[in-house]
């Protein structure tokens, strides 16, 4: 597991940011009704990221982490992986996501992705659009840049893993590497037991034998899910991670005009 359900993104408000967000209804490519949060941008950047959560769906995390994202300029939308296992919308402490991240396919994710991507594109009409993900939604992410079809300028991933068998099918992005079509920001804590030197490693070596440009980022002593308000002493190793999204958002968002 990723976050725990109190957790929350290391990332104070914004002075004087106004910005609002809300639950939206969203569509899936194959018609299935889905939950999302949106959140615009007073004053946009031109960018637009799809956050893709961990295994625990649309919980208050990553509403928190789309407003976040608006105060920045970029618009978000935050997406949850289980409409086809239910139409509860709670995504509190009881909900039993073991269950429905079990019954997630990839072929349904990636719809889900081209429903999401659609909707904000409709939305907000972002000049370059993006997607994050941690944990299982960072390998997603990663994946994501194999998909032509979203039209995405980079991808962001937040301690995804990076190689073997995974949740949903989902193929494993080193050996999907020769895919990769967009700039790749990978994040990862060098304590991280389940993702350890080698299979970064691995990853890196294939994005540069495929011609990804990429960026892979691993701070020391940090464990899983370290970009979380709780793990104080890691408030240093977040503050960067954050600056190493908005900048490499902002670097591959071309100007207005």
């Amino acid at each position: 597991m990723c976050f725990d359900h109190d957790s929350r993104p290391p990332l104070p408000p914004i002075a004087g940011g106004a910005v609002e967000g809300r639950r939206v209804d969203l569509v899936a490519d194959d018609n299935v009704p889905f939950l999302g949060f949106l959140a615009r941008a007073d004053q946009p950047t031109g960018a637009g990221v799809i956050i893709l959560p961990d295994v625990r769906g649309l919980h208050g995390y990553y509403e928190e982490l789309a407003l976040r994202f608006a105060e920045a300029g970029v618009d978000a939308l935050a997406v949850d992986y289980f409409g086809r296992t239910t139409r509860s919308s709670d995504r509190g402490p009881d909900f039993p996501f073991r269950d429905h991240i079990a019954q997630t396919t990839y072929p349904g994710l990636l719809d889900d992705l081209s429903g999401a991507a659609h909707r904000l594109r409709d939305e907000a009409a972002p000049r370059a659009l993006f997607t994050i993900g941690f944990c299982f939604g960072g390998r997603l992410s990663f994946l994501c840049a194999t998909r032509p079809e979203l039209e995405l300028a980079g991808v962001i991933g937040f301690y995804g893993w990076p190689v073997g068998d995974f949740r949903a099918g989902m193929p494993a992005p080193a050996e999907v590497a020769p895919r990769m079509r967009v700039p790749v920001l990978a994040i990862f804590g060098e304590a991280d037991d389940g993702i350890p030197a080698q299979h970064r490693a691995a990853f890196e070596a294939a994005l540069a034998g495929s011609g990804v440009e990429h960026e892979l980022a691993t701070y020391a002593g940090a464990p899983h899910s370290f970009f979380d308000r709780k793990a104080e002493e890691f408030a240093d190793d977040s503050a960067d991670a954050w600056r190493r999204v908005l900048e490499f958002v902002a670097r591959l968002t071309p100007a207005a005009g």
